[in-house]
């Protein structure tokens, strides 16, 4: 649990409140921390980071159950922070970008696969310029053989199977060939960038009512008044009106809803004999159905398996007791490589998004028809609510860097509106930095 860091007396009248300390509100007020501007960031949970989360000493090595790779490394803003902050970055190539073990996967099914997915993207991109629709549409004979892979892979990349994601979202994220890791987790960066920052832990925000010349923020233990808000919760949360506004906000709860977190969680095991593998090998549980993990094998060259769940199979793990995930994976495992493996792995750690009240899901895709919901989630009411989040990101959803960014714009905007005067000096400082360099 962390400690408050605001003192034994909170303020109870701020100029900025910024709900939801994960990455997007950490950018928020990581970028309002030098200004003269009275910040307070209200998080739901008893830690920062949200859904980026890093357990260590189960292993011996930093385990993500949320986010784990700086994709888009870069341009990924995560991957610059890391560095000056003395975390290590590794730069290995990403295990999805090798052949998987082929245990249950020929060699030369795996080239049939890539070229199908290949042939099935290319189709994706091009119809972005046509009307939109669920990209299962785009299915054909060519790719039925692949087609439970294929929506395999639309579990753990969008959460949800092709026939529910709009081919103009899928097409509108640009993404980068660059996938790194940071070693001490991705999570433990996120969340080193909270540490000095004023955050009340177990504080969610029941109500604002933003109908006065200061906003009202309810808490179970407090209220607060705010001349300005940045929402940087999950779209979910907004989509099931965990925070009532007053007046209501329709627009924002529909836009919400057209976001849906997708279902996609990890389980972590320890593995007995590691030597047996090479260091960041991918096996696939079955390529005959949706419902199948994903498993990479000496994650950086530790001794565990972590296993990759999306769509509906993490969906109703999800509701099954605690312990679902592992015992999944196990059966999985086992059912490729022996009866004898099952000796071999031991449960170390799971993780639930779905059920988690202050997340209710991994991370947004856009329904069929509903791509442009993004910017509507995005815009700001009357330039004194704003709202950030992966959700909100036109082009990189679903990341880490994506609600990062998001965060940092809505904290410009919020300068922009109560402090000009300081927009205007950072611009001029990184001129005169500019002209030093010469640049």
């Amino acid at each position: 649990m962390y400690v408050n860091t605001v003192g034994p007396e909170a303020p109870r009248v701020v100029d900025v409140v910024v709900i939801g300390a994960g990455a997007a509100g950490i950018g928020a007020a990581r970028r309002l921390a030098n200004s003269r501007l009275s910040v307070l960031v209200l998080e739901a949970r008893d830690r920062p980071g949200g859904r980026a989360h890093t357990l260590t000493g189960r292993s011996g090595a930093a385990i993500d159950l949320g986010c784990g790779w700086l994709h888009s490394a870069d341009r990924n803003p995560w991957a610059a922070i890391a560095e000056a902050t003395g975390f290590i970055v590794d730069k290995g190539e990403a295990p999805w970008m090798r052949p998987r073990i082929d245990v249950n996967f020929p060699i030369s099914d795996q080239r049939a696969y890539h070229k199908a997915f290949a042939v099935f993207e290319a189709k994706l991109r091009a119809a972005a310029s046509e009307p939109d629709r669920p990209a299962a549409e785009l299915f054909d004979e060519d790719t039925a053989r692949w087609r439970p892979m294929l929506d395999a892979f639309s579990g753990y990349y969008n959460g949800a199977p092709f026939a529910d994601i709009s081919v103009h979202d899928y097409a509108a994220y640009q993404p980068t060939d660059e996938n790194w890791r940071v070693v001490q987790g991705y999570g433990a960066l996120i969340r080193s960038q909270a540490e000095a920052m004023p955050i009340l832990y177990e504080s969610p925000v029941l109500s604002i009512d933003h109908g006065g010349a200061m906003m009202r923020l309810t808490t179970p233990s407090t209220t607060i008044e705010a001349r300005v808000v940045i929402l940087a919760v999950p779209a979910a949360v907004l989509a099931h009106e965990d925070i009532r506004f007053e007046p209501p906000l329709p627009d924002k709860t529909a836009a919400a809803q057209a976001l849906p977190l997708g279902h996609v969680d990890k389980v972590f095991l320890k593995l007995a004999r590691p030597e047996a593998f090479e260091p960041d090998t991918l096996a696939v549980g079955r390529t005959d159905t949706t419902d199948a993990g994903a498993y990479t094998f000496r994650p950086l060259g530790h001794a565990l398996v972590e296993g990759f769940f999306g769509g509906a199979l993490a969906e109703g793990l999800e509701r099954e007791p605690a312990g679902a995930f592992t015992a999944f994976a196990i059966d999985e495992l086992t059912a490729l490589f022996g009866s004898a493996f099952r000796r071999e792995l031991a449960p170390l750690a799971e993780s639930d998004w779905g059920i988690d009240p202050f997340t209710r899901g991994a991370y947004s895709h856009a329904r069929p028809g509903m791509a442009h919901m993004r910017e509507a989630l995005r815009r700001p009411v009357r330039e004194r609510l704003f709202f950030a989040g992966e959700a909100c990101s036109p082009h990189a959803f679903s990341t880490a860097h994506g609600a990062y960014e998001t965060g940092v714009a809505a904290a410009e905007a919020v300068l922009a509106e109560l402090a000009p005067e300081e927009v205007e000096r950072q611009r001029d400082e990184e001129e005169d930095e500019r002209m030093r360099n010469g640049r």
